[in-house]
């Protein structure tokens, strides 16, 4: 960002990679916070006598927060800058959690878990604009690439830890866990983040509005590429598991660790295609790419399946499960980027939304394709998804001409 035509924010030295490691810290601990009610459902299922059902609806919670307060979060980061409201939805979500600790009642639970996914939503747009704003265009896919990773860190983190600590019978120690985590890191932000300068906004000599969405199609392909692209990835992500143990008859413990390692080698996938962008200057130009071999890994995952040949399968599994994660950073620094300095937080909810709207309908549809057809033709029709996503990924064109406007 030039300072020549930027105002200065605050009189703290900013530290972006030291702000980069807090941003990741705060998304990771909102990722366990809002992961946690889906690894209590043994608990809940089998000493609170709840159907699997009810518990999958309390697992939910949290989710519905976030989707509720995505775009409101962007719009106040927008106006009242990142590093208030990083503290202010982690404060809330600390809050939050604290209470669901101590209270009574599966309903009061609930209630109060949507709060806490209304406050843990502040990190995704806010700390998305922390990475923006800071690092330089050249290094800004590595920098969100591992900011991306923060949430297959916090899934890791929440799926080793909540299980032993609910093994006494009780959901507290694991909720006051997450609080812990989320209470540390809005002191963190709060020493270490400095808010980015913008350029002053400034009236367009045409008069025309500076709305992004205003301008041209780019960003709504942008955001319906990326609901597309996310219905791969939960697919692997919900079915892995029970494809490797029920459909290939392996062991639970060989599946996790096949599904384990899925999710960690997705975390550094999502950083390699972010210094790849870096390399080739382009963030639309890897998405496509990523989005073609998704369908190739889909289809060689499924006919593997279909042939009985698990380690072969696994092996194509884990290398779809990747592929299928590796958009995700791509995506989200093209909204930033294409949106601008005044409309990124806006833009980066409405993207998030968008993607979890598009994975609350993967489990329930895709679970009846494979009710009905089984686990690999349910992925070989899964693999429609980056098909279709695939021409709607604008042209690299686009990035050009919005730097020759800038």
């Amino acid at each position: 960002m030039s300072t020549t035509t930027a105002r200065v924010t605050g009189t703290r030295t900013p530290r972006p990679w030291a702000m980069l490691a807090v941003s990741v810290i705060a998304q990771a601990s909102t990722t366990v916070v809002v992961s946690t009610p889906a690894f209590l459902i043994p608990l809940l299922h089998s000493e609170r006598g709840m159907t699997l059902a009810q518990a999958g609806l309390l697992a939910a919670a949290p989710n519905l927060g976030m989707v509720l307060a995505l775009v409101a979060w962007g719009a106040a980061t927008d106006r009242w800058g990142e590093r208030r409201m990083l503290v202010a939805g982690l404060v809330l979500t600390t809050v939050a959690v604290l209470v669901a600790s101590v209270v009574s009642g599966d309903t009061a639970l609930g209630l109060v878990l949507v709060v806490a996914g209304v406050g843990a939503a502040s990190t995704n747009a806010a700390s998305g604009r922390v990475v923006v704003g800071w690092f330089p265009r050249e290094r800004r896919g590595l920098a969100m690439g591992i900011r991306q990773s923060c949430q297959p860190i916090g899934v890791a983190v929440a799926a080793l830890v909540v299980p032993a600590l609910v093994a006494a019978g009780t959901i507290s120690p694991a909720l006051l866990f997450g609080a812990a985590l989320v209470g540390a890191s809005a002191v963190a932000c709060a020493v270490i983040i400095v808010d980015p300068a913008r350029p002053e906004r400034s009236q367009r000599a045409d008069g025309r509005s500076d709305n992004p969405y205003r301008r041209d199609g780019t960003l709504l392909r942008i955001h319906l590429v990326s609901i597309l692209l996310v219905v791969p990835q939960f697919t692997l992500s919900t079915f892995g598991l029970v494809w490797f143990v029920a459909g290939l008859h392996w062991s639970t413990l060989a599946a996790g660790l096949v599904v384990a390692a899925a999710q960690l080698l997705g975390a550094a996938g999502r950083i390699g295609t972010g210094i790849l962008s870096d390399r080739v200057g382009s963030r639309l130009r890897p998405l496509r790419w990523v989005a073609v071999a998704g369908i190739a890994a889909l289809l060689l995952t499924s006919a593997f399946g279909a042939l009985d040949l698990g380690v072969a399968a696994g092996i194509c599994y884990v290398i779809a499960s990747c592929i299928s994660v590796a958009d995700n950073g791509l995506a989200f620094t093209a909204v930033a980027e294409f949106a601008g300095p005044h409309w990124s937080g806006r833009a980066l909810g409405a993207q998030n939304t968008g993607q979890f709207l598009g994975a609350a309908v993967v489990a329930p549809t895709v679970g009846a394709l494979i009710g009905v057809l089984g686990y690999p033709a349910a992925f070989a029709i899964v693999a429609l998804a980056p098909a279709l996503a695939t021409p709607l990924i604008p042209s690299a064109r686009r990035e050009h001409e919005r730097d020759v406007a800038a």
